[in-house]
């Protein structure tokens, strides 16, 4: 008895060191210890990642279907563009980390400042294309000229604003990569914070605020995020991070830009690759209408719910992998990451049975409608069935970025949704009338294959050699 109440003591300690984010150094002790102290904070985050998805669409839901549709076709093309933001955050997050791991806290710092500079140059780019082209981008995707009329509004604030997007998710990336993940987690405390008190304003209207219906939805998302990325700057230059910024450091570095886009050439291509297949499949979900759009985005956005917190474990493995390297310790990183995905696995295997036993019932707390409700708990429950698969596949494929070896993952992410999935779902669901139950069991079957040759690839050790 007595060993269980320390052991809780030690639990309840390392919680409040890993999320008060006390500097630590993650290259020496325990991995198991490590993991936990980088885990919790990143959990913490994406689980307020993906409770900003699910309060925009519990709200939207009250709106129409055609609202929570607009919210997912726009989301299909802004993810596909944000390919490049992604890869940059994972070239940061691998330069950031090794620079850490080396005990370079002036090139770390460096890095991040060149990676703020290309992310506003490209979120300015879509800017200008969401405000022009609001229409033109959702009729593209498939929307009905109801859907568009009705959400256009949203796509385009959304898209004007998305600066506030790109920064968050990239400073977050710079602040991972540091071992700083506690303040990435109170970054989108604050984002999230206010996005729940503010969607319901703005969607259904207060006082002087007229309602905007969905697109008040957008507005909140921009003010949140805005709010968030000031809490950012603030402490990147004034506050408790690893990473110090001044006013000095405020110059194009040539070197270190081109090492960033470098290394972050495989990132984009791989995520070029996941998104666009991911675009693709809601436009053949989009061929069924928008009851069965509607009840694909609502599944898709409470799977996010208990996805996030896998992507922080497989987040957590990426740093430790990165700084691990950079200490000139590459057993030390492989450790990290079998134990970090054995624990991801876990998690998104109690996931996956509470998915399968309710999916009418999760699902009916966005909407009612019988045909949201029926696609919707079909979607969960196929999809789920190969969570425990994803758990694992997630934090292997990140291990690879959080070396610096961003081309692997882009040539499985190339094998499994381009040459399998897309084919696959396109001959289940129209070829041969399976229908949305086709695209379903793409996704699902696709993920299991990168999980198989990530494994296979991991275990040769090439990526314990690559130079960053």
């Amino acid at each position: 008895m007595q060993s269980n109440k320390i052991s809780l003591k030690q639990f309840f300690k390392y919680l409040k060191i890993a999320v008060s984010g006390k500097e630590q150094d993650f290259t020496t002790g325990s991995i198991r210890r490590a993991v936990f102290m980088l885990s919790i904070p990143m959990i913490l985050e994406m689980l307020m990642e993906s409770i900003f998805a699910i309060v925009d669409i519990f709200y939207v839901s009250k709106v129409s279907v055609n609202a929570v549709a607009t919210i997912g076709l726009t989301e299909s093309v802004i993810t596909l563009v944000y390919a490049v933001a992604i890869g940059l955050s994972m070239a940061a997050t691998a330069i950031v980390a090794r620079r850490i791991g080396e005990k370079d806290k002036e090139g770390a710092s460096q890095a991040a400042v060149q990676v703020i500079f290309l992310g506003v140059v490209v979120a300015a780019f879509i800017s200008v294309m969401g405000i022009i082209y609001p229409k033109e981008i959702l009729g593209l995707m498939g929307g009905e000229a109801d859907l568009i009329e009705e959400g256009y509004g949203y796509t385009q604030i959304l898209m004007g604003g998305n600066v506030t997007i790109m920064l968050l998710f990239l400073i977050n990336a710079i602040f991972r990569g540091a071992g700083d993940a506690s303040v990435a987690m109170w970054a989108l405390i604050v984002s999230n914070g206010l996005n729940i008190i503010l969607d319901p304003l703005f969607i259904f209207g207060f006082g002087p605020i007229p309602a905007y219906g969905v697109q008040g939805a957008a507005i909140a998302t921009t003010i949140g995020r805005g709010t968030a990325v000031i809490f950012q700057l603030f402490v990147l230059f004034y506050g408790w991070s690893r990473i110090k910024v001044g006013f000095k450091d405020l110059v194009i570095r040539v070197a270190v830009m081109f090492n960033l886009i470098k290394v972050s050439l495989g990132g984009i291509g791989q995520f070029l690759i996941g998104t666009s297949s991911w675009v693709f499949l809601m436009r053949i979900m989009s061929e069924f209408g928008s009851e069965v759009l509607a009840g694909y985005t609502i599944a898709i956005r409470v799977m996010m719910f208990t996805l996030m917190p896998a992507w922080g474990m497989s987040n957590a493995a990426a740093t430790l992998v990165g700084q691990n390297l950079g200490a000139q310790k590459p057993e030390r990183a492989e450790q990290s990451v079998w134990k970090t995905g054995k624990y991801s696995a876990i998690f998104m295997g109690i996931v996956s049975i509470v998915y399968l036993l309710f999916a009418p019932q999760i699902i009916q707390l966005f909407s009612q409608e019988s045909e949201v409700v029926k696609n919707g708990a079909l979607c969960l429950r196929i999809i789920a069935a190969g969570y425990v698969f994803y758990g694992y596949g997630m934090v292997v494929i990140n291990a690879f970025n959080g070396a610096g070896d961003t081309k692997t993952p882009t040539w499985i992410n190339f094998i499994c949704f381009w040459l399998f999935q897309l084919p696959f779902a396109y001959l289940m669901a129209l070829t041969f009338n399976l229908g949305p139950l086709g695209v379903f069991m793409a996704i699902t079957l696709a993920e299991v294959l990168i999980v198989i040759i990530g494994i296979v690839w991991f275990k040769k050790g090439y990526w314990k050699s690559i130079k960053v």
